[in-house]
């Protein structure tokens, strides 16, 4: 070891080292130029993400905070525009055929990869009709094993006709079928970059987006730079505005707060407990002493939040007669509890399972607070069952305990006890797929904007473990209808089965739809441009900084 140091050493004489060091210093002290540094800072859109990241491969972009980032990095064949509209993405256009069992796309020429020394002296290449072939091939790969895998479960084959046409082809005609190829497993990738990496692309992505990955330092900061050759442009104008994304994963959200008051942060998208109070009024709007330097956005987001029951438990249990399903239904105040204890976020779910923000939505009459009818109904109960004191548990976790246990108190005032049971995340997810739970507290946010995505939860079929249906739901007509609406071309009919099918949800009460929640996000006033939509997708290409 001795001997190598000396070797360097004489290899390499004192002056040209004493040259580099300065050269060095020089170097530094150029990069820290106040004027050009103010500028980058100017341009850097700077977030927090709480729950961390784990991947940037879009084939395993399952969690909000993946999607947040893999949306920055890579496109697909469609996306959706803010009023959940399928648009235009990398293929300019697309037409069905065969009854719309074929969907043949025609994509752009002018999508280019992100630079990488292994696409060649060029260091990139124009995104081609077999990219997607490869990137669809490689979602449905065992070895690959991607939790996107099911998007394709209605596809019977895809392949690339030329280099500007791609065909997918479908067991059956299935009109939501664009919606879910807007998701962000159905990025394209490209071969050549995936097989040298493997595994390791999850931390070296190479994607077609507006911006491309910088620099990574798992669970501290993120970082992702401009893409000089995105294709997207408005109004003459090249996308992204921004030079820079900035992202830490500060897990306190207190702290993510305090950041965000200090100016810290351009964006803050949680509402937490301990803040809720200072940020916002009972309802729901931004207290005033932040509304000089705070912009509050809200819009409809797809999640219904839920009770669900287990329809298959021994019919000695209290909810396995719709008696006491309905009472529950009627026994609180919905009004109430989000006006109190979420600061009126969200809308109280009073007109089905299907929330607002759907265009299938039709403000189906639902349940309503109705205390009296509710301990009639209970008292029914006690009188058809001979059980004189019904109890029940209700199983959630510690993030919603607060509305748990107002349920609890509105409903052991009308004659029904129950227990509130609070167990971690993971344990509640597992207890909801082995139907261990009679009552839980769940939500369903949609992956795609079609209400088939709420229904499918109650089709028969799909009862757990084959499929998301948790209580065990089985109505034969319901079955029929699901089964005739997701073959259904014409929208308009396809949202009146969808209507015929919540109606049924609402006359069964397999579940007590709680709210339907809202996206509320809060930006810096210099933040221009920042728009949300339904299923709460960060789309930060036109966001623009001001000084």
């Amino acid at each position: 070891m001795i001997k190598e140091t000396r070797q360097v050493t004489n290899s390499f004489p004192f002056e040209k080292l004493r040259l580099v060091f300065l050269f060095i210093i020089a170097v530094f002290l150029f990069s820290c130029d106040k004027k050009p540094s103010r500028f980058i800072d100017n341009q850097v859109f700077r977030y927090n993400e709480h729950s961390n990241i784990t991947t940037l491969d879009p084939a395993f972009s399952r969690k909000q905070a993946e999607i947040w980032a893999t949306n920055q990095l890579f496109n697909g064949l469609v996306q959706l525009d803010d009023k959940l509209q399928v648009k235009p993405d990398i293929a300019k256009s697309w037409e069905f055929l065969n009854n719309g069992k074929t969907i043949n796309f025609t994509l752009r020429d002018d999508v280019y990869f992100h630079k990488h020394i292994l696409f060649g002296k060029d260091s990139s290449r124009v995104v081609v009709a077999k990219d997607f072939e490869y990137s669809f091939n490689r979602l449905l790969d065992q070895k690959v094993a991607s939790p996107g895998k099911w998007v394709l479960n209605n596809v019977t084959s895809f392949k690339a006709i030329n280099d500007t046409i791609f065909q997918i082809n479908l067991k059956n005609a299935f009109p939501p079928f664009l919606g879910l190829l807007t998701m962000k497993y159905c990025s394209v990738v490209p071969k050549e970059i995936v097989e040298y990496y493997g595994s390791d692309f999850r931390s070296n992505p190479i994607g077609t987006g507006p911006f491309y990955k910088k620099l990574w330092v798992e669970n501290t900061k993120l970082v992702f730079r401009k893409n000089p050759l995105y294709f997207e442009k408005e109004n003459g104008k090249q996308l992204p505005y921004l030079e820079a994304i900035a992202i830490t994963f500060l897990p306190d959200k207190q702290s993510e707060f305090l950041q965000f008051i200090q100016g810290n942060l351009d964006m803050l998208s949680s509402i937490d407990a301990s803040y809720k109070d200072e940020l916002l009024t009972e309802l729901g709007t931004l207290q005033p002493k932040y509304m000089p330097s705070i912009n509050m956005q809200k819009s409809p987001y797809l999640n219904t939040e839920y009770l669900g029951f287990f329809m298959e438990v021994n019919n000695k249990y209290p909810t396995s007669n719709s008696l006491i399903r309905k009472a529950i239904n009627y026994g609180f105040d919905r009004v109430k509890m989000i006006k109190y204890l979420r600061n009126s976020i969200g809308t109280p779910a009073v007109n089905g399972f299907i929330p607002k923000g759907l265009p299938s939505f039709n403000a189906l009459k639902g349940y309503s607070y109705q205390p009296e009818k509710a301990k009639a109904l209970i008292k029914q109960y006690i009188k058809e069952t001979g059980n004189k004191n019904p109890k029940i548990t209700i199983t959630t976790n510690a993030q919603y305990l607060d509305l748990c246990e107002f349920i609890q108190q509105e409903m052991n005032n009308l004659g029904l006890k129950i227990k509130v049971e609070v167990v971690p995340p993971s344990v509640l997810r597992q207890g909801k797929s082995k139907g261990e739970l009679p009552v839980f507290r769940a939500s369903w946010i949609a992956d795609y904007p079609d209400a088939e995505n709420y229904l499918a939860l109650y089709y028969s079929i799909f009862k757990t473990p084959n499929g998301s249906n948790y209580t065990h739901f089985e109505d034969k007509y319901f079955d029929e209808l699901y089964e005739q609406s997701i073959s259904t071309i014409d929208n308009e009919l396809r949202y009146k089965l969808y209507q015929k099918m919540d109606s049924i949800l609402i006359s069964k009460a397999p579940i007590v739809p709680l709210y339907y929640d809202e996206v509320t996000m809060f930006t810096q006033k210099n933040i221009q441009n920042f728009t949300i939509n339904p299923i709460s997708l960060l789309n930060l290409k036109r966001v623009k900084k001001s000084k």
